[in-house]
């Protein structure tokens, strides 16, 4: 069996990103940061730190891209039906001719 960080990471960022398991690792990921019993205890003063920083920062990083990702998603999908319905979107290339009357 092969071991390496790298595996565990793709495993941990594959699963994140499944619907189905998604809030498991999430709430999963929040009591390994508080709970006392760790692969590094935290008494120990700086290794013991290190891994909950680590687990903390991949969590936070794959939660913004997967909310990134989501609101780029969002908007491509509303700039295609505001552009199917003649919205905004569709104007931008086009020129509109305005006949002025002073008054």
């Amino acid at each position: 069996m092969n071991f390496s960080i790298q595996s565990v990471y793709n495993w941990y960022r594959e699963t994140l990103r499944n619907p189905k398991y998604r809030w498991w690792i999430i709430l999963g990921t929040l009591a390994y940061l508080v709970s006392p019993i760790d692969i590094a205890p935290d008494f120990l003063p700086v290794v013991g730190q290190i891994d909950d920083v680590a687990i903390a920062v991949l969590l936070i990083s794959e939660i913004s891209q997967m909310s990134i990702d989501y609101f780029k998603s969002r908007q491509t999908q509303t700039n295609a039906t505001s552009s199917a319905t003649g919205g905004p979107s569709e104007a931008k290339g086009s020129t509109v001719d305005v006949d002025a009357v002073s008054m």
